[in-house]
């Protein structure tokens, strides 16, 4: 079976059990990149009644935002529900009340922004294989609470099953992988070919879409804040709230100003350490590096 079947089959699958188990459609999670439209695009290729969820960040790039609202206004005017979830606070309100900026080690921004949006719903997502040795042990459809999942892996198939069915029976919340096992080439053979518009910022020479600034992507960075150097002073003004913030508990810190903050955390050779900001001493926070 190529992946376009696999992947359309599994969205059908998905789609019995939540319209059996949770009475509603499945729900497509959509971000604006090359894996989420080729995501929707298999939607409309499987036939079954869904919904569209974007979970907005405050901190994608402008023209990632515009092909979302596009793309949203198209699905609406085809009969499609398609949902922009706006969150309780920005990027700029979050990193002083956090006290420290998002880390590849203290990502809090993602638990806002991107998680906990579809309580007791079965949903999709673009998850692969292909991304990363930590998503290597992801499931086609798995519960969406960690512990579980985990647990889920160690299960042989029939107990799998049983466990699958036992949450839909709870309506608890759902994911279903429909794209798991495509690689890089096949997610841009299909993109390039099947899904009409781009998110234009791939004609801009960019190889992934999302948060700008993202610690997660390290090389990709200094592009996106010389072509949106808004974000940058953004940041900046972030990190001067933060300090402030902290000066305030009485507390000090290496860094002086916002400045000082955004050079420290576009330095990718700090990320090793970057945790112990917060471990190293109830007064001081900031950077150091771990102690053997």
């Amino acid at each position: 079976m190529d992946l376009e079947k696999k992947a359309i089959e599994r969205i059908r699958m998905a789609s019995e059990l939540s319209l059996y188990h949770y009475k509603q459609p499945l729900i497509c999670t959509y971000s604006g990149g090359k894996d989420s439209d080729v995501m929707l695009e298999l939607f409309k290729r499987s036939g079954v009644p869904f919904e569209v969820l974007n979970s907005h960040t405050t901190v994608d790039a402008p023209p990632t935002v515009y092909h979302i609202r596009k793309r949203f206004r198209q699905l609406e005017e085809q009969g499609i529900k398609a949902t922009i979830k706006y969150p309780p606070l920005t990027m700029w309100q979050l990193i002083p009340k956090k006290l420290l900026p998002p880390t590849r080690v203290a990502r809090y921004c993602c638990a806002v922004f991107k998680e906990g949006n579809t309580p007791n719903r079965f949903v999709a997502t673009g998850v692969r294989w292909a991304e990363s040795k930590k998503r290597q042990g992801r499931q086609e459809i798995e519960p969406s609470n960690y512990k579980l999942a985990k647990k889920m892996r160690t299960l042989d198939e029939n107990a799998q099953e049983r466990l699958i069915v036992e949450r839909c029976e709870m309506r608890a919340s759902m994911i279903v992988n429909p794209i798991l096992d495509w690689k890089d080439r096949d997610i841009w053979e299909f993109y390039n070919t099947e899904c009409g518009e781009r998110n234009p910022l791939y004609d801009m020479g960019y190889y992934r879409v999302g948060c700008i600034g993202c610690p997660m992507a390290v090389k990709s960075r200094e592009k996106e804040f010389a072509d949106f150097p808004t974000y940058r002073r953004a940041y900046i003004r972030a990190f001067d709230k933060m300090l402030d913030a902290i000066h305030a508990k009485g507390k000090t810190t290496i860094w002086k100003t916002g400045e000082d903050v955004f050079h420290w955390w576009m330095e990718s050779k700090n990320i090793d350490g970057q945790y112990s900001m917060i471990l190293d001493g109830e007064e001081i926070i900031g950077y150091a590096e771990k102690r053997g």
